[in-house]
């Protein structure tokens, strides 16, 4: 999705009953997953990613951009060996830490900071905000975590700001299997017990997967989708001008490509 700006600063915290602060499947799985992470099987479309992005910002070198849940920096070390400035954040240290030495290893200077993706520290700074491969939304818990997300995106960016995000397809779990479409495409986790809520559009299953330690987890995870009008409204309510969603094909993204109940990803 593509889009132009807008305001607003929330966050939530979960603690057990002992007052510690819960974590979510998600913190679970990132917290030493870097490693297997680069070998699954959504993370080799980069370039084709990049050469989009590129092209929906008219190549122009002076852009900056932010990018959320940049995970081991694949968006982000690729614009920078195109020759833009980039800053990445993601929630996960572990995740950082890869990214900064997948950077070093390319000879590559680039700003990445650990940061909640509902309570980032940027006003109208960037060019471009992107999130793709879903590093951020639509994962939380809530739907209105969610939407701080989204929040956070606009306050960073700058009034004439762009805003390029993939997130999960409502359409699709309507009519094909979520199980067996990431059982499918994945080398490192199997997905097991799903049940699609109607009411929610959450998808809630066991994921199980290996750590970078051989340790195998089984976690508790909770998806949000969202409909093309869902995404509409919500970026309306930001005051986004100039909203545009197509299909999400691996390192194929294109405004050739309309969005169906077939494709599980947009843009």
């Amino acid at each position: 999705m593509r889009f132009a700006k807008s305001k607003t600063i929330f966050i939530a915290i979960f603690k057990n009953q002992s007052g510690e602060k819960m974590k979510q499947w998600y913190q679970e799985l990132f917290s030493n997953y870097a490693e297997k992470y680069e070998y699954e099987s959504f993370v080799h479309g980069t370039q084709g990613e990049v050469d989009f992005i590129e092209k929906e910002i008219d190549y122009n070198k002076k852009t900056k951009i932010l990018d959320i849940g940049c995970g081991t920096g694949r968006h982000a070390i690729e614009l920078c060996k195109r020759g833009y400035s980039v800053t990445g954040v993601d929630l996960s240290d572990s995740m950082l830490k890869k990214a900064a030495e997948n950077a070093h290893n390319e000879g590559l200077d680039i700003d990445f900071i650990n940061a909640d993706a509902r309570n980032l520290p940027f006003e109208n700074e960037f060019d471009l905000v992107i999130m793709i491969c879903e590093g951020a939304f639509p994962l939380m818990e809530t739907d209105e975590m969610n939407f701080e997300i989204l929040k956070n995106a606009a306050k960073a960016s700058k009034s004439d700001g762009k805003l390029i995000f993939t997130t999960l397809n409502g359409l699709y779990p309507l009519f094909n299997s979520v199980k067996d479409f990431i059982n499918s495409n994945s080398t490192t986790q199997t997905n097991n017990n799903n049940t699609f809520d109607l009411m929610t559009f959450r998808d809630r299953y066991q994921l199980e997967v290996e750590d970078d330690n051989g340790q195998k987890l089984a976690l508790e995870c909770d998806e949000r989708y969202y409909v093309p009008s869902e995404i509409v409204w919500l970026l309306k309510s930001l005051n986004f001008t100039k909203i545009d969603i197509m299909a999400c094909k691996l390192g194929e993204f294109s405004r050739d490509d309309p969005l169906t109940r077939k494709t599980m990803k947009c843009w």
